[in-house]
């Protein structure tokens, strides 16, 4: 059977919330959204509020998760953020970050967490 893109994200998505757990992040919310923003999922850690955009992709596509990161998507995330901070009154640190996952064939994947991927800059 053939895997969809829906189905491939969805997967992503519950492996990233895998990997945070396991190092200790704190799942406030998954899948937020306000109008036309979303956020993949917002954790905390030490004190940090995390939003985490998560991208997978099959190994070997032709853009990697991190390269999907345009400066369209960036500037998007940085709105997203912003709404968020705002609708929940989050003080203090605020960090964008991303989780890059390649899924290969035989079902196994390789994740990346890229704190500060996008700069929040205020």
């Amino acid at each position: 059977m053939t895997e969809t893109n829906a189905t491939i994200g969805q997967r992503g998505e519950e492996l990233a919330i895998s990997y945070l757990r396991k190092n200790g992040f704190l799942i406030a919310s998954r899948n937020w959204r306000a109008g036309r923003y979303e956020i993949d999922v917002v954790a905390q850690k030490m004190g940090i509020t995390h939003l985490i955009e998560v991208k997978t992709r099959k190994a070997g596509s032709l853009v990697s998760p991190e390269a999907s990161i345009t400066s369209a998507k960036a500037n998007a995330m940085r709105r997203a953020a912003r709404a968020y901070v705002g609708q929940n009154r989050i003080v203090g640190e605020v960090s964008i970050d991303l989780v890059a996952i390649d899924m290969f064939p035989d079902g196994s994947h390789h994740l990346r967490f890229i704190e500060q991927a996008v700069e929040f800059g205020w």
